[in-house]
């Protein structure tokens, strides 16, 4: 039963340690793109004064 831990643990380092690798290595910049959205507002009423 114990050596089913050990395999446990090591393969969740390894992953670990993969998943770190990538996120440092791997090319995770987001892409910039313009964006626009046109926004038409209701009239508004006339303030009371």
């Amino acid at each position: 039963m114990g050596r089913i831990f050990k395999v446990i643990l090591i393969l969740l380092v390894l992953g670990a340690l993969g998943v770190i690798g990538y996120a440092y290595i791997g090319d995770m910049a987001p892409r910039q793109e313009p964006a626009s959205v046109e926004v038409t507002l209701p009239d508004q009423p006339a303030a009371q004064q």
